[in-house]
């Protein structure tokens, strides 16, 4: 299901009174299977926009369409979007409230019209693909799990109403290094099975590593997107810093200061190691 955003634009006033512009004048386009990074400063709008998507905000220009429908349109169904689009906010494990780590998984299928079989079926599922083992951890409370165990578990309630597009504003925050990559692959393989994902972000290893297009966002404007790589490396092309570099890219310019010259357009860990073995082998890469 294509997302199309066309002149999206989003204004709220502040408890002075004062108008502020959180999305200005947004326009780009998500298509089905894609692993979209939202990346930008605090504040430029990219949760803004995260919530935009999921129909949790009403714009005050533009549209949202999802499968061609204008999803904020007078009588289009939400509950298709309910259906359609998960959303993973910042520490969604805060959000647990159940007794035991079954209900809270199975609270957003209540309403789903699923036998109970097929609804438990659904819990198992999803608390598996999250790398649990069902029968060990159905009765226990939620709120006595590790943190990144309680992530997990809030991310398999989202998980077993079976989005097409999943929604993730800052979802590796506050996680070991361990934990992010468990998380980061998990989200892959998500994506390689037909999901679309969506990942708001302030690690630009994750995004470069990992996403395929990449939005950029700046004081709520979007000013660059294209398929991740080209973006950071026409981000290095103009010596902006602003938006920070990979590590990879830091690497290549401390080199470059040590006349080591390597492409420009290295962005990823592989692209670095790759470029390396053919310098130091004279261009062979056996």
């Amino acid at each position: 299901m294509p997302i199309t955003i066309e002149s999206l634009s989003y204004s709220y006033i502040q408890p002075s009174g004062e108008k502020t512009d959180a999305l200005k004048d947004v326009s780009c386009s998500i298509e089905d299977g894609d692993f979209v990074g939202i990346m930008g400063h605090t504040g430029c709008g990219k949760t803004t926009l995260v919530r935009l998507i999921a129909g949790l905000l009403s714009p005050t220009g533009g549209q949202i369409r999802v499968n061609g429908l204008d999803i904020h349109a007078k009588g289009y169904n939400r509950s298709i979007l309910r259906q359609t689009i998960g959303v993973v906010f910042q520490y969604p494990e805060v959000q647990l409230f159940e007794t035991t780590v079954e209900k809270d998984v199975a609270f957003g299928l209540k309403y789903s019209g699923l036998s109970r079989r097929d609804l438990n079926g659904r819990v198992e599922w999803a608390l598996e693909t999250m790398g649990f083992e069902f029968e060990k951890i159905r009765s226990q409370s939620p709120l006595a799990l590790s943190g990144g165990e309680k992530r997990r578990v809030s991310i398999a309630g989202v998980l077993a109403t079976k989005p097409k597009i999943l929604l993730f504003d800052e979802p590796i925050a506050g996680l070991d290094p361990y934990g992010r990559q468990s998380f980061l692959h998990f989200m892959t393989r998500m994506n390689q099975a037909g999901t679309t994902i969506v990942m708001v972000s302030h690690n630009l290893e994750a995004l470069c590593e990992h996403t395929k297009h990449l939005l950029l966002l700046d004081s709520g404007r979007l000013i660059d997107s294209g398929e991740t790589k080209e973006v950071f490396v026409r981000l290095h092309q103009m010596n902006s810093g602003a938006f920070g570099r990979t590590k990879s890219q830091k690497i290549v310019s401390l080199l470059s200061d040590r006349h080591m010259v390597l492409p420009s357009d290295i962005v990823t860990y592989d692209d670095l190691l790759n470029a390396l073995k053919k310098k130091l082998t004279g261009g062979a890469l056996a």
